[in-house]
Protein backbone atom coordinates (compact mmCIF):
# COMPACT_ATOMS: atom_id res chain seq x y z
CA UNK A 1 0.00 0.00 0.00
CA UNK A 2 2.68 2.75 1.38
CA UNK A 3 4.27 1.61 -2.16
CA UNK A 4 1.40 3.06 -4.35
CA UNK A 5 0.72 5.87 -2.04
CA UNK A 6 4.44 7.05 -3.08
CA UNK A 7 3.66 6.71 -6.60
CA UNK A 8 0.70 8.70 -6.76
CA UNK A 9 2.86 11.87 -4.49
CA UNK A 10 5.26 11.50 -7.35
CA UNK A 11 2.67 11.67 -10.28
CA UNK A 12 0.53 14.98 -8.48
CA UNK A 13 4.75 16.25 -7.90
CA UNK A 14 5.45 16.12 -11.76
CA UNK A 15 1.99 17.24 -12.63
CA UNK A 16 2.60 20.66 -10.62
CA UNK A 17 5.64 20.92 -11.72
CA UNK A 18 4.50 20.77 -15.28
CA UNK A 19 1.97 23.27 -14.83
CA UNK A 20 3.54 25.64 -12.95
CA UNK A 21 6.31 25.43 -16.20
CA UNK A 22 3.37 26.49 -18.68
CA UNK A 23 2.37 29.42 -16.76
CA UNK A 24 5.64 31.12 -16.18
CA UNK A 25 5.86 30.62 -20.27
CA UNK A 26 2.70 32.34 -21.31
CA UNK A 27 3.60 34.99 -18.66
CA UNK A 28 7.05 35.58 -20.13
CA UNK A 29 5.32 35.79 -23.66
CA UNK A 30 3.29 38.55 -23.21
CA UNK A 31 6.46 41.00 -22.59
CA UNK A 32 9.22 42.64 -24.23
CA UNK A 33 12.94 42.43 -23.09
CA UNK A 34 13.11 45.65 -20.55
CA UNK A 35 16.04 47.12 -22.43
CA UNK A 36 13.97 47.23 -26.05
CA UNK A 37 10.98 48.96 -24.10
CA UNK A 38 13.49 51.33 -22.50
CA UNK A 39 15.61 51.79 -26.09
CA UNK A 40 12.17 52.68 -27.95
CA UNK A 41 10.50 54.73 -25.23
CA UNK A 42 13.45 56.83 -24.51
CA UNK A 43 13.94 57.47 -28.41
CA UNK A 44 10.37 58.70 -28.31
CA UNK A 45 10.16 60.74 -25.77
CA UNK A 46 14.00 62.36 -25.75
CA UNK A 47 12.66 63.43 -29.62
CA UNK A 48 10.15 64.76 -28.15
CA UNK A 49 11.27 66.48 -25.40
CA UNK A 50 13.74 67.95 -27.16
CA UNK A 51 10.91 69.26 -29.97
CA UNK A 52 8.98 70.81 -27.03
CA UNK A 53 12.09 73.04 -26.10
CA UNK A 54 13.19 73.85 -29.26
CA UNK A 55 9.81 75.29 -29.95
CA UNK A 56 9.85 77.31 -26.27
CA UNK A 57 13.39 78.50 -27.15
CA UNK A 58 11.75 80.07 -30.40
CA UNK A 59 8.48 80.99 -28.37
CA UNK A 60 10.63 82.96 -25.45
CA UNK A 61 12.88 84.44 -28.25
CA UNK A 62 10.29 85.84 -30.09
CA UNK A 63 8.46 87.24 -27.08
CA UNK A 64 11.66 88.92 -25.81
CA UNK A 65 12.12 90.41 -29.55
CA UNK A 66 8.45 91.87 -29.62
CA UNK A 67 9.40 93.20 -26.24
CA UNK A 68 12.79 94.91 -27.12
CA UNK A 69 11.09 96.34 -30.32
CA UNK A 70 8.75 97.92 -28.35
CA UNK A 71 8.31 99.16 -25.16
CA UNK A 72 4.88 100.18 -23.37
CA UNK A 73 4.10 103.50 -22.41
CA UNK A 74 0.82 103.71 -22.84
CA UNK A 75 -1.75 105.73 -24.75
CA UNK A 76 -3.51 109.54 -24.52
CA UNK A 77 -6.65 110.89 -25.72
CA UNK A 78 -6.50 113.98 -26.82
CA UNK A 79 -8.27 116.80 -28.79
CA UNK A 80 -7.28 120.11 -30.34
CA UNK A 81 -9.33 122.75 -32.22
CA UNK A 82 -8.28 126.44 -32.93
CA UNK A 83 -10.63 129.61 -32.58
CA UNK A 84 -9.61 132.34 -35.31
CA UNK A 85 -11.79 134.59 -34.02
CA UNK A 86 -10.13 135.09 -30.50
CA UNK A 87 -6.85 133.43 -31.88
CA UNK A 88 -6.71 130.47 -29.48
CA UNK A 89 -5.42 126.96 -29.94
CA UNK A 90 -7.41 124.72 -27.35
CA UNK A 91 -5.94 121.51 -26.19
CA UNK A 92 -8.54 118.65 -24.51
CA UNK A 93 -6.88 116.37 -22.44
CA UNK A 94 -9.49 113.47 -21.92
CA UNK A 95 -8.16 110.38 -20.72
CA UNK A 96 -5.24 107.93 -20.68
CA UNK A 97 -4.51 104.61 -20.84
CA UNK A 98 -2.37 101.36 -20.31
CA UNK A 99 0.07 103.40 -18.56
CA UNK A 100 3.54 101.76 -16.90
CA UNK A 101 3.24 101.71 -13.26
CA UNK A 102 5.97 104.02 -12.10
CA UNK A 103 5.53 103.08 -8.24
CA UNK A 104 6.26 99.86 -6.07
CA UNK A 105 2.74 99.37 -5.41
CA UNK A 106 1.97 99.02 -9.11
CA UNK A 107 0.58 101.81 -9.71
CA UNK A 108 1.24 105.96 -10.79
CA UNK A 109 -0.38 108.75 -9.55
CA UNK A 110 -0.27 110.47 -13.35
CA UNK A 111 -0.77 114.01 -13.91
CA UNK A 112 -0.42 115.28 -17.98
CA UNK A 113 1.91 118.75 -18.76
CA UNK A 114 0.89 121.20 -22.06
CA UNK A 115 3.37 123.50 -23.16
CA UNK A 116 4.81 124.56 -26.69
CA UNK A 117 7.93 124.47 -27.95
CA UNK A 118 10.38 126.52 -28.49
CA UNK A 119 8.09 128.83 -25.93
CA UNK A 120 7.88 126.85 -22.71
CA UNK A 121 7.00 130.27 -20.56
CA UNK A 122 3.88 129.28 -20.76
CA UNK A 123 2.50 125.80 -19.48
CA UNK A 124 -0.43 123.93 -17.70
CA UNK A 125 -0.88 120.22 -16.07
CA UNK A 126 -3.94 118.53 -15.24
CA UNK A 127 -4.82 117.37 -11.55
CA UNK A 128 -3.51 114.26 -10.53
CA UNK A 129 -5.29 110.83 -10.79
CA UNK A 130 -4.16 109.29 -7.96
CA UNK A 131 -3.14 105.27 -8.47
CA UNK A 132 -4.51 104.84 -11.59
CA UNK A 133 -3.17 103.60 -14.48
CA UNK A 134 -6.29 104.49 -16.90
CA UNK A 135 -6.86 107.94 -15.54
CA UNK A 136 -9.63 110.08 -16.58
CA UNK A 137 -8.82 113.97 -16.99
CA UNK A 138 -11.19 115.98 -19.38
CA UNK A 139 -9.28 119.35 -18.55
CA UNK A 140 -9.19 121.85 -21.11
CA UNK A 141 -6.52 124.03 -21.65
CA UNK A 142 -6.26 127.52 -23.66
CA UNK A 143 -3.12 129.09 -25.44
CA UNK A 144 -3.40 132.47 -27.20
CA UNK A 145 -1.57 132.39 -29.80
CA UNK A 146 -1.97 134.26 -33.89
CA UNK A 147 -2.72 131.48 -36.60
CA UNK A 148 0.29 132.89 -38.21
CA UNK A 149 2.91 132.07 -35.75
CA UNK A 150 1.37 128.48 -35.32
CA UNK A 151 3.38 126.73 -37.73
CA UNK A 152 6.58 127.22 -36.17
CA UNK A 153 5.73 125.69 -32.56
CA UNK A 154 5.35 122.34 -31.48
CA UNK A 155 3.12 120.98 -28.83
CA UNK A 156 3.82 118.69 -26.24
CA UNK A 157 1.90 116.49 -23.77
CA UNK A 158 4.21 115.19 -21.31
CA UNK A 159 2.47 112.43 -18.53
CA UNK A 160 4.19 112.52 -15.71
CA UNK A 161 4.19 110.24 -12.12
CA UNK A 162 3.62 112.66 -9.42
CA UNK A 163 5.85 112.20 -6.48
CA UNK A 164 5.35 114.29 -3.01
CA UNK A 165 8.96 113.57 -1.62
CA UNK A 166 10.85 113.45 -4.80
CA UNK A 167 11.47 114.10 -8.54
CA UNK A 168 8.52 113.39 -10.94
CA UNK A 169 9.06 110.80 -13.41
CA UNK A 170 8.22 111.42 -17.06
CA UNK A 171 6.00 108.54 -18.29
CA UNK A 172 5.71 109.45 -21.64
CA UNK A 173 5.31 112.05 -24.34
CA UNK A 174 3.53 112.93 -27.32
CA UNK A 175 4.98 116.04 -29.67
CA UNK A 176 2.83 117.22 -32.31
CA UNK A 177 4.41 119.66 -34.92
CA UNK A 178 1.66 122.67 -35.46
CA UNK A 179 2.55 122.34 -39.46
CA UNK A 180 1.42 118.82 -39.61
CA UNK A 181 -2.03 119.53 -38.21
CA UNK A 182 -4.80 120.77 -40.50
CA UNK A 183 -6.53 123.20 -38.00
CA UNK A 184 -9.27 123.90 -39.88
CA UNK A 185 -11.24 121.22 -38.27
CA UNK A 186 -11.07 120.15 -34.44
CA UNK A 187 -8.92 116.85 -34.29
CA UNK A 188 -9.89 114.03 -32.01
CA UNK A 189 -7.13 111.13 -31.60
CA UNK A 190 -5.62 108.33 -29.41
CA UNK A 191 -1.59 108.86 -30.04
CA UNK A 192 0.78 105.46 -28.23
CA UNK A 193 3.09 107.61 -25.62
CA UNK A 194 6.88 107.55 -26.59
CA UNK A 195 9.48 107.23 -24.31
CA UNK A 196 10.26 111.30 -22.70
CA UNK A 197 12.87 113.53 -22.38
CA UNK A 198 13.12 115.39 -19.20
CA UNK A 199 13.40 119.07 -19.59
CA UNK A 200 16.78 120.83 -20.21
CA UNK A 201 16.25 123.77 -17.36
CA UNK A 202 18.65 124.76 -14.81
CA UNK A 203 18.63 123.22 -11.67
CA UNK A 204 17.98 125.36 -8.67
CA UNK A 205 17.59 123.11 -6.17
CA UNK A 206 14.63 121.62 -4.09
CA UNK A 207 12.42 122.98 -0.82
CA UNK A 208 10.16 120.92 1.43
CA UNK A 209 7.82 122.63 3.23
CA UNK A 210 4.89 121.60 5.55
CA UNK A 211 2.07 123.64 5.71
CA UNK A 212 -1.09 123.26 8.27
CA UNK A 213 -3.87 125.20 8.71
CA UNK A 214 -6.51 125.26 11.84
CA UNK A 215 -9.94 126.61 10.50
CA UNK A 216 -11.87 127.38 13.74
CA UNK A 217 -8.42 129.22 15.28
CA UNK A 218 -7.54 130.71 11.92
CA UNK A 219 -4.02 129.70 12.15
CA UNK A 220 -1.79 129.01 9.32
CA UNK A 221 1.70 127.46 10.02
CA UNK A 222 4.36 127.18 7.83
CA UNK A 223 7.59 124.92 8.34
CA UNK A 224 10.14 125.47 6.61
CA UNK A 225 12.02 122.21 6.73
CA UNK A 226 15.39 121.85 4.56
CA UNK A 227 16.31 121.99 0.65
CA UNK A 228 18.43 120.23 -1.09
CA UNK A 229 20.80 120.66 -4.26
CA UNK A 230 20.73 124.29 -3.95
CA UNK A 231 22.54 126.23 -7.21
CA UNK A 232 26.38 127.28 -5.67
CA UNK A 233 26.21 131.00 -5.16
CA UNK A 234 30.22 131.33 -3.95
CA UNK A 235 33.05 131.39 -5.85
CA UNK A 236 34.25 128.67 -3.35
CA UNK A 237 31.11 126.39 -4.82
CA UNK A 238 28.92 126.60 -1.71
CA UNK A 239 25.89 129.37 -0.50
CA UNK A 240 24.96 130.36 2.42
CA UNK A 241 21.34 129.95 1.70
CA UNK A 242 17.98 131.20 4.33
CA UNK A 243 14.54 131.29 3.45
CA UNK A 244 12.20 134.40 3.30
CA UNK A 245 8.00 134.17 3.34
CA UNK A 246 6.09 136.66 2.14
CA UNK A 247 1.79 136.06 2.73
CA UNK A 248 -0.32 137.95 0.08
CA UNK A 249 -4.03 138.36 0.28
CA UNK A 250 -5.17 138.99 -3.61
CA UNK A 251 -2.12 140.55 -4.11
CA UNK A 252 -1.52 142.66 -1.24
CA UNK A 253 1.52 142.37 0.64
CA UNK A 254 -0.23 140.97 4.80
CA UNK A 255 3.47 139.56 6.23
CA UNK A 256 6.63 138.19 5.84
CA UNK A 257 9.43 135.78 8.19
CA UNK A 258 12.77 134.87 7.23
CA UNK A 259 14.70 131.96 8.51
CA UNK A 260 18.34 132.15 10.19
CA UNK A 261 21.54 131.67 7.96
CA UNK A 262 22.77 128.63 6.83
CA UNK A 263 26.60 128.66 6.28
CA UNK A 264 28.70 127.24 3.60
CA UNK A 265 26.24 124.38 2.74
CA UNK A 266 23.42 123.19 -0.58
CA UNK A 267 21.68 121.29 1.75
CA UNK A 268 20.94 123.26 4.45
CA UNK A 269 18.33 121.78 7.07
CA UNK A 270 16.15 124.29 8.86
CA UNK A 271 13.06 122.99 10.39
CA UNK A 272 11.95 126.48 11.38
CA UNK A 273 7.92 127.46 11.91
CA UNK A 274 6.00 130.79 11.40
CA UNK A 275 2.61 131.22 12.14
CA UNK A 276 -0.26 133.73 10.41
CA UNK A 277 -3.55 134.90 11.65
CA UNK A 278 -5.65 133.86 8.35
CA UNK A 279 -9.72 134.17 9.03
CA UNK A 280 -11.26 131.21 7.15
CA UNK A 281 -13.00 133.36 5.35
CA UNK A 282 -9.76 135.05 3.83
CA UNK A 283 -7.65 131.51 3.41
CA UNK A 284 -8.90 131.06 -0.03
CA UNK A 285 -7.66 134.05 -1.45
CA UNK A 286 -4.00 133.60 -0.20
CA UNK A 287 -0.74 133.83 -1.61
CA UNK A 288 2.70 132.33 -0.25
CA UNK A 289 5.99 133.63 -1.68
CA UNK A 290 9.16 131.36 -0.46
CA UNK A 291 12.31 132.86 -1.99
CA UNK A 292 15.65 131.09 -1.17
CA UNK A 293 18.37 134.25 -0.63
CA UNK A 294 22.22 133.57 -0.78
CA UNK A 295 23.44 135.56 2.27
CA UNK A 296 26.08 138.52 1.25
CA UNK A 297 27.73 140.31 3.84
CA UNK A 298 29.48 142.53 1.97
CA UNK A 299 26.71 143.10 -1.16
CA UNK A 300 22.79 142.55 -1.54
CA UNK A 301 21.65 138.78 -1.26
CA UNK A 302 21.64 136.94 -4.44
CA UNK A 303 17.87 134.85 -5.20
CA UNK A 304 18.58 131.24 -5.84
CA UNK A 305 15.19 130.80 -7.03
CA UNK A 306 11.34 131.03 -5.91
CA UNK A 307 8.27 129.05 -5.02
CA UNK A 308 4.73 130.05 -5.44
CA UNK A 309 1.63 128.59 -3.35
CA UNK A 310 -1.72 128.87 -2.84
CA UNK A 311 -4.36 131.13 -4.87
CA UNK A 312 -3.40 131.30 -8.53
CA UNK A 313 -0.77 129.22 -8.20
CA UNK A 314 -0.39 126.03 -10.95
CA UNK A 315 0.81 122.84 -10.98
CA UNK A 316 2.59 121.41 -7.17
CA UNK A 317 2.07 124.44 -5.83
CA UNK A 318 -2.07 124.99 -6.09
CA UNK A 319 -2.13 120.88 -5.47
CA UNK A 320 -0.08 121.93 -2.07
CA UNK A 321 -2.61 124.31 -1.07
CA UNK A 322 -5.49 122.86 -2.09
CA UNK A 323 -4.52 119.38 -0.05
CA UNK A 324 -4.03 121.21 2.95
CA UNK A 325 -7.36 122.95 2.46
CA UNK A 326 -8.80 119.12 2.32
CA UNK A 327 -6.83 117.82 5.70
CA UNK A 328 -7.70 120.44 8.24
CA UNK A 329 -5.65 120.85 11.52
CA UNK A 330 -2.92 118.26 9.72
CA UNK A 331 0.66 119.06 8.02
CA UNK A 332 1.08 117.95 4.74
CA UNK A 333 4.69 118.25 3.38
CA UNK A 334 5.81 118.48 -0.03
CA UNK A 335 8.88 118.97 -2.15
CA UNK A 336 8.85 121.88 -4.57
CA UNK A 337 11.02 122.70 -6.96
CA UNK A 338 12.86 126.04 -6.98
CA UNK A 339 11.41 128.34 -10.49
CA UNK A 340 13.51 131.87 -11.31
CA UNK A 341 12.55 134.80 -9.08
CA UNK A 342 12.07 136.81 -12.32
CA UNK A 343 9.86 133.83 -13.91
CA UNK A 344 7.63 133.76 -10.79
CA UNK A 345 7.00 137.37 -10.89
CA UNK A 346 6.62 137.76 -13.78
CA UNK A 347 3.35 135.17 -13.42
CA UNK A 348 2.47 137.17 -10.45
CA UNK A 349 1.84 140.15 -12.93
CA UNK A 350 -0.73 138.57 -14.91
CA UNK A 351 -4.50 138.55 -13.81
CA UNK A 352 -5.79 134.92 -12.51
CA UNK A 353 -8.68 133.42 -14.49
Amino acid sequence: MWAIGAIVVVVLALVACLGFCIWKKCINKGKKPKKARERKGGRGRRKKEGAGEGEEGKEGEGKEGEEEEKENFGKLEFTLDYNFTDNQLIVGILQAENLPAMDMGGTSDPYVKVYMLPDKKKKFETKVQRKNLCPVFNETFIFKIPYQELGGQTLVLQVFDFDRFGKHDVIGQISIPMNSVDLAQPLHEWRDLVGGEKEEVEKLGDICISLRYVPTAGKLTINIMEAKHLKAMDCGGLSDPFVKVVLQHQGKRLKKKKTTVKQNTLNPYFNESFSFEIPFGQIQKVQVLITVYDYDKLGSNDAIGKVWIGFGASGVGLRHWSDMLANPRRPVAQWHALCPEEEVDEALKKPIR
